[in-house]
């Protein structure tokens, strides 16, 4: 494991980190096939962004280091619920590390991060998706104390 860049922040996204934030999702084998790199930012971008930042139910984070370079993205989407007593969940999605910071532990500090906003928001339950074609991922968030527990379904519209 490579040392990690321990000059990195966690924060919200900014209108600016939205074409990093792209980039970092178009760079993996399924990114590639779905994202669009601009320039210019593609207008679904832009107004997703602005939903996104509009509802305090909604966090596109990244990390950033201190050269102000962003080297990590995730959103958490805050879901209220009936079911569990009325608990809350805490959807985590869109997860990206840059190559270059890869296998050096950033991914688990996005985590912890992620895991501390729900707890705030009072998230009695964190939960992801991942492409069943990412068997790294897999591994990660299982050592993280992930357990897979149900089988998703999509259907595209």
């Amino acid at each position: 494991m490579k040392n990690p860049d321990t000059n990195v922040e966690f924060r919200a996204a900014n209108f600016a980190d939205l074409p990093a934030v792209i980039a970092l999702l178009a760079n993996d084998p399924l990114g590639s096939t779905r994202e669009d790199m601009g320039p210019p930012v593609a207008e679904p971008y832009l107004m997703a962004f602005k939903a996104i930042e509009a509802d305090a139910n909604q966090l596109l984070a990244v990390a950033v280091t201190k050269r102000g370079e962003v080297v990590g993205t995730l959103q958490i989407s805050f879901l209220p619920g009936i079911s569990r007593m009325g608990s809350w969940r805490g959807q985590i999605e869109a997860v990206r590390v840059a190559e270059t910071q890869r296998n050096t532990g950033l991914g688990q500090k996005m985590f912890e991060w992620a895991i501390l906003r729900c707890r705030q928001k009072g998230c009695q339950l964190v939960q992801l998706t991942t492409d069943r074609s990412r068997p790294d991922a897999h591994r990660f968030y299982e050592n993280l104390g992930f357990v897979d527990s149900h089988m998703g379904y999509k259907m595209p519209l």
